[in-house]
């Protein structure tokens, strides 16, 4: 399911078509209690700089104004510079605002997935899934703040499964 809730976009790769599961940032909603928290931390800020402002100079409620700006932009800033693109065969993960870095996990590395949501998380329909893997490069990787997670985190499971058994990776259980 893609981030719309439409039937997943295709792209030929290959004799078999690959599927997007979701190709987004994480919702801005997940980082709603670090936005709150700033917001309060601005105003403090704002507040305080006001009031020193009476004693002081006149530039302090400037730098107080800019500074609260910027303590209620980060926490948005955090979330929109990650992307996260969720096919049938691997998952991109983007990160970075003036430079980008993506890794490619491909999803026959994955040894185990699981799925997290908090109540404060349930409320928000957001999520996060938490994937182990063989992967050199990338050996775990969380995936915060998916929309309706549990559609992707049921995808990702059987891909998992029907992907490496197209490769013939067997699982050995050294017990």
């Amino acid at each position: 399911m893609t981030t719309n809730g439409q039937v997943p976009a295709t792209a030929e790769s290959g004799a078999e078509r690959e599927a997007v599961y979701y190709e987004g940032s994480p919702a801005l909603r997940s980082a709603l209690g670090a936005l709150l928290g700033a917001g309060a931390a601005a105003l403090a800020l704002v507040i305080g700089s006001f009031f020193l402002a009476t004693t002081a100079r006149w530039w302090i409620p400037v730098v107080g104004l800019l500074l609260g700006a910027a303590l209620v932009v980060l926490p948005i800033l955090l979330v929109r510079v990650v992307h996260y693109r969720i096919t049938s065969y691997r998952i991109d993960y983007e990160r970075g605002l003036f430079s980008k870095s993506i890794d490619t996990l491909e999803l026959w590395h994955i040894e185990d997935l699981s799925f997290r949501q908090s109540l404060w998380e349930r409320i928000l329909n957001v999520g996060r899934i938490n994937v182990l893997s063989h992967d050199v490069s990338t050996p775990e990787l969380v995936l915060r703040g998916l929309p309706n997670p549990r559609p992707v985190f049921e995808s990702l499971k059987e891909r998992v499964i029907v992907v490496k058994r197209q490769r013939g990776v067997i699982k050995l259980d050294a017990g």
